[in-house]
């Protein structure tokens, strides 16, 4: 299998964030009952006519301005004809020959060789972007099969990668990178349990060295990013040791058994097939002018990756962090403005992909509701950073008093006067407590006399304890120096 190296493309099927269908004003919720959502529209009736969907054309050129690509000024529509139970029409309104994008790449980042450090990044070129309509559910049962039209219609791009991945951690990793530049943008919540995120991979293996693809297989209808890195994986040994024993591949649509762990024949692929495309006689082609595209590119968020990038080299954040931070816009959006009112980005940024992250995910509806709509706001983490900087508080009360400040919004100041909550600086109190913890703990006493630097601690946290957290710990560390000598 050391002869052979993969090479990989993937098509990526992403549900736009729309409130409506494609070519009609017929919503689309995921877990409505079956059949509940179409309209003659839908459901291809005769004298029915599309209607475009502005919204879609927006969210698609903003898809494509996020990776890069030359944005059509004159797109069309086409129809794509197949005879298959979950597409009501026997035709799909698709994007031949004019995609409204072209070209692209995708930023990609490979796990690094530790959680702690930076993997590589590089990109992935794409071949283009098609907008088109999503087609029914099927679901099959051992006697026959059934379909729901609620999917039928709904906004849905194609997004399509040259064959310039050459492992399953790279195809894993483009992925990725689709679903968080997506979520980030606002441009599709890209949740594969609900199908709105869906990928065909065709993988193919050749000689190292080789410059010539070689026979691919296509797995269809991948629903998880573990079942493309687990299918791609499967199909690369497979097919090396098929050659390697002087066996032929054969060009062939494949399925994933993901409970079993392997690949199996659905059908042969021809080179193409004849799909018969025609444009759509009932819409016009979308003429997109260079002051809508800058309008539309005005409204993108930063990208993560270079959001990524900005925080550890401005911020000095550590590469753990930064990557939490960037992971989600509002998180950065919140990190920043909080760093803003103190310049303090590691200290605030600790406390935001920590403690805002834990009780974001304690909390049932907490992460739902977004981080405008909660009652803590980042003044309220910039002000708990200057209380302990200043001597206000010790770090273990900022820790205590977080979660008031997540579940009332009342400011970290109001909550340490109301609780009494003020570090304690009276050296005599202070002294009393470190002879009293001295005299009460003779190991770590005896350790530390005998060299032993690190059982202070154990006396530190004594009388961090006793004083509910309230000593200041610079005194207690100075006080118990003392003591003990």
């Amino acid at each position: 299998m050391k002869d052979y190296e993969a090479v990989i493309g993937l098509e990526v099927h992403v549900q736009l964030k729309c409130d409506t269908k494609m070519f009609t004003r017929a919503a689309y919720r995921f877990g409505e009952p079956p059949n509940t959502l179409t309209n003659p529209v839908v459901m291809g009736l005769p004298g029915t006519l599309p209607v475009l969907n502005k919204r879609a054309i927006e969210l698609s050129i903003q898809t494509g301005l996020m990776f890069g690509c030359h944005i059509a000024e004159v797109c069309k529509w086409d129809r794509k004809n197949y005879f298959y139970p979950d597409q009501p029409k026997n035709y799909q309104i698709s994007q031949f020959d004019q995609p409204i994008c072209i070209g692209g790449v995708v930023e990609i980042e490979l796990p690094g060789p530790a959680r702690n450090v930076m993997g590589e990044h590089r990109e992935v070129k794409l071949t283009r972007i098609h907008l088109e309509e999503d087609v029914g559910k099927l679901t099959h049962y051992e006697n026959g099969s059934l379909v729901d039209f609620n999917r039928a219609g709904t906004p849905l791009i194609e997004i399509v990668s040259e064959p310039d991945l050459f492992s399953a951690e790279e195809a894993a990793a483009f992925l990725n990178a689709i679903r968080l530049n997506m979520i980030y943008a606002g441009l599709s919540d890209c949740d594969m349990e609900k199908g709105q995120m869906r990928c065909d991979a065709n993988v193919s293996v050749r000689p190292v060295g080789s410059e010539k693809l070689g026979i691919r297989t296509e797995m269809k209808n991948l629903n998880s990013i573990s079942g493309v890195r687990d299918s791609v994986n499967y199909e690369i040994r497979r097919q090396s040791k098929v050659l390697e024993k002087g066996g032929e591949i054969f060009q062939e649509t494949r399925r994933w058994n993901a409970e079993q762990g392997y690949t199996v024949a659905l059908r042969s692929k021809e080179e193409a097939h004849d799909y018969r495309y025609f444009p759509d006689p009932d819409l016009m082609p979308v003429r997109v002018s260079r002051e809508w595209v800058d309008c539309l590119h005005a409204k993108l968020p930063e990208r993560p990756f270079d959001r990524q990038r900005r925080y550890l080299k401005d911020f000095g954040l550590p590469f753990t962090m930064a990557s939490v931070l960037c992971q989600n816009s509002e998180l950065g959006n919140f990190f920043e403005e909080a760093v803003t009112k103190c310049n303090k980005p590691l200290e605030i940024g600790n406390l935001v992909a920590n403690d805002l992250l834990r009780e974001l995910s304690a909390g049932k509806d907490a992460e739902s509701q977004g981080l405008v709509l909660l009652p803590i706001k980042s003044g309220h983490v910039a002000e708990l950073v200057k209380l302990v900087e200043e001597g206000v508080i010790s770090r273990q009360i900022a820790q205590d008093i977080f979660p008031q400040m997540f579940q009332t919004g009342e400011s970290p100041s109001t909550i340490v006067e109301k609780k009494g909550l003020r570090q304690t600086t009276d050296m005599a109190e202070i002294e009393g407590v470190c002879a009293r913890i001295i005299a009460e703990n003779p190991k770590p006493v005896g350790e530390f006399r005998a060299g032993n630097e690190k059982a202070i601690n154990a006396l530190k946290g004594g009388v961090m304890k006793a004083t509910r957290g309230k000593a200041n710990p610079a005194m207690v560390d100075k006080l118990l120096r003392k003591l003990l000598a």
